[in-house]
């Protein structure tokens, strides 16, 4: 059966309220450097409170990478929660107006529409604090199998894992997919993450993940290794295609015996904030339409470079157009 979508993502549905910081303001707050933390109302106030001036742009880590891919010119479609408030009604706004299917209802009662509040220091590393709100609702009941087994990939993001009814909607996602003849990709976030749910990683990469995407931090630590290219080896006989990024490294694609090294892109950093979330969509974009790995890379570099050159972490021009010169 042919695939009406190319990509599905799935995730915690949020606002970014960004602002620029100092180190000292981290330390302020207690806070690592270039992590996410999860917090609640109470927290996320008090950070709010200690931010400069600062900007609202709909994000959400699934949501990003459906942004990108729509940009390239792709058909994505996304699946997640928010309230039925301001900022959900903004976030679906953004959502739909760049082209990705968006239809999940808005919550009528409960906790607001989630935001994730960063903090972006001179060296362009992101801090974030977020506070999930109605995100953490996404439940099994959720996910569109029709969706689902529509879209050549499901594509999952490894936050979701937080939350035990999202995780249970990440598993029917996957076996809905993979009963459809679909693959199913994840992203593993974040380092923190991993840390959290290191087994469960394990065991979903090992036998329910098609593509993973990760940084160097993010497998070395799925695979308590040193060395990037022992968990290059590690993560090689666990998925099909892992594609892993290393920042200014570029980043390195493998599946079996195929390994591809693709140089990142030339840009001035600004904001790293979306880096990672604009790669999977340059590569998931490049998957669904024919191109080989090596080629998919270098889009993903692409939708990074870009991202990263401004504030927010959606793409700000046309990456079909972009892209031209590389397909």
């Amino acid at each position: 059966m042919s695939a009406e979508l190319d990509v599905v993502c799935i995730g915690n549905a949020l606002v970014d309220i960004l602002a620029h910081g100092d180190d000292t303001l981290l330390e302020r707050l207690g806070s690592q450097k270039g992590t996410m933390h999860m917090v609640d109302a109470a927290r996320a106030e008090e950070v709010y409170a200690a931010m400069g001036a600062a900007a609202e742009a709909s994000g959400g880590s699934a949501a990003n990478t459906a942004a990108g891919i729509a940009s390239f010119g792709g058909n994505a479609a996304y699946i997640g929660r928010v309230a039925d408030d301001t900022f959900g009604h903004v976030f679906t706004h953004d959502l739909r107006a760049v082209g990705v299917r968006f239809d999940a209802p808005p919550a009528s009662n409960g906790q607001p529409t989630g935001r994730c509040l960063v903090i972006v220091t001179p060296d362009a590393q992101r801090t974030m604090y977020t506070f999930l709100g109605a995100a953490s609702e996404l439940d099994p009941g959720l996910v569109d199998e029709t969706l689902v087994s529509a879209a050549q990939v499901t594509f999952l993001e490894g936050y979701l894992w937080d939350q035990p009814p999202a995780k249970e909607a990440i598993r029917r996602a996957a076996s809905g997919a993979h009963g459809a003849g679909r693959r199913v990709a994840l992203t593993l976030s974040d380092p923190f993450c991993v840390e959290r749910h290191r087994d469960e990683f394990l065991e979903l990469v090992e036998h329910e993940i098609d593509v993973l995407f990760a940084n160097e931090q993010e497998i070395r630590l799925l695979y308590e290794v040193d060395n990037f290219d022992d968990a290059l080896q590690h993560v090689r006989g666990h998925c099909e295609i892992a594609a892993l990024t290393r920042g200014a490294r570029g980043s390195v694609i493998v599946a079996g015996d195929e390994v591809h090294v693709i140089d990142p892109a030339p840009v001035q950093v600004v904001d790293t904030t979306g880096a990672g979330d604009l790669y999977a969509a340059g590569f998931l974009y490049g998957l669904t339409h024919g191109h080989d790995l090596a080629t998919a890379g270098r889009l993903g570099s692409l939708a990074a470079s870009e991202v990263i050159s401004h504030i927010a972490a959606r793409p700000e021009v046309d990456l079909a157009q972009l892209a031209r010169p590389l397909l």
